[in-house]
């Protein structure tokens, strides 16, 4: 119920911003409305959450209460800095894709994420890599591609996850 309550809260916030669309007819006859714009909804089950492509500069606060997300797509928006040390509550990701924002960083949390299989950060500004990141061991992809990022960071994530596709 909890769970209901807080994707509710995160509708009703996304859809904050919506605004219905009508359409005036010239005729006498009465204005028709079509369908309100809807928010951008999870692509398939409540264990998914797209948030992409909707001009975020930070990631939401009532993200990190959403703890049976499996997948979170945060990609192409603005987000800065780096995600908050909150994203530790979300232990049941398997994919997070970060990529096509502006961040400088990752939270050294990420490395408690122990379930991610996927980690996408690519085409954004880091530098330095949290080593935290070698505590990934189900991690199969960690794509990295245009970044800025540290060699010897990546070296020693690297050494750590030998099963791991990186994309560099």
């Amino acid at each position: 119920m909890k769970y209901l309550s807080t994707l509710l809260m995160s509708f009703a916030i996304l859809g904050a911003g919506c605004t219905s669309n009508q359409y005036q007819n010239p005729s006498p006859s009465p204005i028709t409305p079509t369908q309100p714009a809807q928010p951008t909804q999870p692509a398939t089950g409540a264990n998914m959450l797209d948030l992409s492509n909707q001009g975020l500069t930070s990631i939401p606060s009532y993200v990190y209460s959403m703890t049976n997300l499996e997948s979170l797509d945060l990609s192409n928006n603005r987000l800065t800095g780096a995600p908050q040390a909150e994203i530790r509550h979300l232990l049941k990701l398997k994919t997070l894709d970060l990529s096509g924002n502006r961040l400088t960083g990752l939270p050294a949390e990420l490395g408690q994420l122990t379930n991610l299989e996927t980690l996408d950060v690519a085409n954004n500004k880091l530098t330095g890599l949290p080593l935290e990141l070698g505590n990934l061991a189900k991690l199969k992809i960690f794509d990295i591609s245009g970044n800025p990022y540290s060699t010897l960071d990546l070296g020693q994530i690297a050494a750590k996850l030998p099963n791991t596709e990186i994309r560099k």
